[in-house]
């Protein structure tokens, strides 16, 4: 089924099946965006306070270098060194609370409060390097990249038209005592921040409407689906387990009968194995079989029986049996390898009918 076919919206079974694995629209950039406003702002509200501590902190502690023979001991280092550390504590304090109880707030708000188990699980496709090499240099990095520079664009352009108009002011600094001079660079410099911090929240509002509309349309459903789905809600539980496991067992026979038509078997040498089959006509090779312990050696046997080749590749069989759904086509960051294995049993098979023709 293509994806063009998918034009139905996701029923709310779905929408909870993905929450439940962890597939939520979450927009990273309104996290970062209220959080750094959040700190600014924090930051602006206990400026002075913490200036006029950290002040105290450093004069109490250049007062006792200057007097060495008052902290003579080790233990009067110690005092000195821990009430300075708990005075930095106690003013970090307000606005680390106030980033925290921010960041996990706007998380809330975007995906609501649920545990989900199953995202929780490790998952190690996530570290099969043909897997990142394809997210770094993919096209999702490179709309990732215009997007970034976009921003970046946009929140220099806010920032830019703060400034300039300003420019001629710094030359009125001059003379200025060092307090006065750091209150002023200080104050203009909070300004500029939160300005750019509020078109951030802007472009982190946009980008949250866009993650929302991309989450549902890759949970789009065909027609047929939302019919199937509405049959089975409509039918006992009983009912509907028997029909998935009757489902399932005729889906695993026609895959056992597809895996005569397959060109390679591989396998892991026993644990995993996969079937599969490529057609020119189409643009890459497709899985008709897999399964795993028991089901895996069926595979094998059935492909040989059938004249399949059998090919034991560990990785590519683990890679393509946790990525590849049966019928669906292999991904791109495996062409590759599927395309090495394909090449040698097209080879050794050209050259077992030219050795046949021959021996003839």
């Amino acid at each position: 089924m293509s994806g063009d076919d998918k034009t139905e919206e996701a029923t709310p079974k779905r929408q909870q099946e993905a929450r439940e694995k962890g597939q939520v629209a979450r927009s990273n950039d309104l996290n970062g965006a209220v959080v750094l406003l959040v700190g600014l702002f924090a930051l602006g509200a206990n400026g002075p306070k913490m200036f006029a501590g950290m002040r105290e902190a450093m004069r109490e502690s250049f007062v006792r270098a200057a007097h060495p023979e008052q902290v003579g001991h080790a233990a009067d280092l110690n005092s000195l060194a821990t009430s300075t550390a708990m005075l930095i504590a106690q003013l970090l304090l307000p606005i680390a609370a106030s980033v925290a109880i921010a960041a996990v707030a706007i998380n809330l708000l975007q995906v609501r409060w649920q545990l989900t188990p199953k995202a929780m699980k490790p998952d190690f496709r996530k570290l099969n390097p043909l897997q990142g090499a394809k997210n770094v240099f993919g096209i999702n990095a490179v709309v990732e990249t215009v997007k970034s520079l976009l921003k970046l664009g946009i929140v220099a352009g806010v920032v830019a038209v703060a400034v300039l108009p300003r420019i001629h002011e710094v030359a009125t600094f001059t003379g200025l005592d060092p307090q006065t001079l750091l209150a002023l660079l200080g104050e203009n410099t909070m300004s500029i921040a939160q300005r750019a911090a509020m078109v951030y929240i802007v472009i982190g509002a946009v980008d949250f409407g866009y993650q929302k509309h991309r989450h549902a349309k890759s949970l789009r459903m065909t027609k047929q689906e939302v019919k199937m789905e509405y049959r089975q809600q409509e039918l006992p539980a009983e009912v509907r387990s028997q029909i998935r496991r009757r489902q399932s067992e005729a889906s695993r026979a026609r895959m056992m009968e597809d895996v005569a038509t397959a060109d390679v078997v591989l396998m892991n040498p026993t644990h995993f194995a996969v079937a599969l089959r490529y057609d020119p006509a189409e643009a890459a090779p497709r899985v008709v079989a897999k399964g795993q312990d028991l089901l895996a050696l069926k595979i094998r046997d059935l492909g040989r029986e059938a004249g399949v080749a059998v090919v034991e590749n560990p990785p590519l069989a683990r890679a393509l049996y946790r990525q590849v759904e049966v019928g669906h086509a292999i991904p791109e960051d495996l062409f590759q390898a599927v395309a090495e294995v394909l090449a040698f049993v097209f080879r050794m098979s050209n050259a077992r009918k030219r050795s046949t023709l021959v021996s003839a």
